[in-house]
């Protein structure tokens, strides 16, 4: 391959043009075949364009442009905000250094214009974790992955079990910790600072 070609695609990459195609198409409720005949395109070309094995010309794309009804802009516009940040699962168990009483795993990439922050919690029955949200609202979801959870908020007190959730806003003091085994899993997510 010309390396001009793996330039190109390497360029195009981020535009998710296939996808893109596939999309316009399911929404239309069209097949291949069917796209092929309004376009005077072959499926076999269209099949190539829409599974990102081939890159379009614009007069091809244009010719699709088209059938759908948008203009090239559709395709090229570039993404306003796009972030994925992956957490492994060996991540997730690998065990600390020391035993730490509690121990917070971030599973989104930091950065200020984060919208959310999503952390796993390790909290053990020696040491509750509290959140004095009387300072500034508390605002968060819970997901108990493992263990159970004693949840304190003013003088409310709940037990949540592995797989329940809650959904917490307030300014109340809050304090969590572990019932029954020493240590109990959950998934937090919270506001960011860009939220």
């Amino acid at each position: 391959m010309p390396k001009s070609a793996s330039y190109a695609n390497w360029t195009l990459e981020s535009y998710c043009l296939g996808m893109k195609l596939r999309a316009l198409r399911s929404r239309k409720r069209l097949t291949l075949a069917r796209l092929a005949s309004e376009t005077g395109l072959s499926t076999a070309l269209l099949s190539k364009l829409e599974t990102d094995r081939m890159i379009p010309t614009l007069t091809t794309l244009a010719t699709i442009c088209r059938v759908y009804g948008v203009g090239l802009s559709h395709f090229f516009c570039e993404p306003e905000r796009h972030t994925l940040s992956i957490t492994r699962k060996a991540h997730l168990q690998a065990r600390g250094r020391g035993e730490e009483a509690t121990r917070s795993i971030p599973l989104n990439a930091p950065g200020r214009a984060a919208r959310l922050r999503a952390e796993m919690v390790e909290v053990s029955a020696a040491a509750p974790l509290t959140l004095d949200g009387s300072n500034e609202a508390a605002t968060a979801f819970l997901y108990v992955m493992e263990g159970r959870l004693q949840f304190n908020a003013g003088s409310m007190m709940e037990v949540l079990e592995a797989g329940d959730c809650a959904y917490v806003d307030t300014t109340m003091p809050l304090a969590w910790s572990t019932m029954g085994k020493p240590r109990c899993r959950i998934l937090v997510v919270r506001p960011g600072a860009g939220a």
